[in-house]
């Protein structure tokens, strides 16, 4: 029997998962922002800049940014002269990064549909690799940090920022009340669609703690492999370098 994975509280084959989270993101490709803004009360734009703030894009570098959707790190990534290519899995959630920077005006990104699990890129071709709220849709992460390796240049760095479940007394169990009850009933009205934000909050708790993902960070092969928790570790700041 083939090996299952898990797609929220699911067992399902690694090629059922790829199909359903292709599914959950074309659903909520249109409503994704608005959505982010509703489940975080807003913070995830707080959490993007800290995020983008410990990346330190410059001038004329080139970044991929992963699982880059709608195109919310990319554009702060390029308003500091990053040279950016938004990747992602799913082609609707680019169509809709590519209206909004169409809308912003902002240069110096190209766009390519790929999967995470197995780039299209040649060795050493980036100088940054960003993920960021995507990784825990990844079929294969350790295929997909892999690969983030493979294709960053010596020196490179890799940055990544997950949801995973709190720590801290009190709040962890608020949050997860939220998380179960709330969010997936806003999904409901906002976006008509509630089995897709059942599984992202089933995701969430499922994905590893801070350290252990951090772990698997150093065993793809990146050095000094670093977690930054924020909340408890609610959301956390992951890096790594290429040496």
């Amino acid at each position: 029997m083939a090996e299952k994975v898990n797609f929220g509280d699911d067992l399902v084959s690694p090629e059922e998962k790829t199909r359903r989270v292709g599914a959950v993101f074309s659903s909520v490709a249109r409503r994704y922002d608005v959505m982010n803004d509703l489940m975080s009360g807003g913070m995830h734009r707080l959490w993007k800049n800290r995020f983008v703030a410990r990346v330190k894009p410059r001038a004329g570098e080139r970044i991929l940014d992963m699982a880059g959707g709608t195109g919310d790190i990319a554009f702060r990534l390029a308003r500091r002269g990053a040279l950016v290519t938004v990747a992602d899995i799913n082609p609707d959630m680019l169509e809709v990064g590519k209206e909004r920077a169409a809308g912003k005006r902002i240069p110096g990104l190209d766009w390519s549909v790929q999967n995470a699990e197995a780039l299209s890129f040649a060795d050493a071709t980036f100088d940054g690799y960003t993920i960021v709220f995507g990784i825990r849709n990844v079929t294969d992460i350790p295929a997909a940090l892999s690969e983030a390796h493979r294709v960053l240049k010596r020196g490179g760095r890799f940055y990544c920022m997950e949801f995973s479940t709190s720590d801290w007394p009190g709040f962890a169990e608020l949050y997860e009340a939220w998380a179960k009850n709330v969010i997936p009933r806003i999904g409901k009205i906002v976006a008509d669609d509630e089995a897709s934000y059942r599984y992202l909050v089933e995701s969430i708790r499922r994905f590893p703690k801070p350290q252990a993902f951090a772990q698997l960070v150093a065993d793809a092969g990146f050095v000094r492999a670093n977690a930054e928790p924020m909340l408890g570790g609610l959301v956390s700041i992951f890096s790594g370098w290429k040496i």
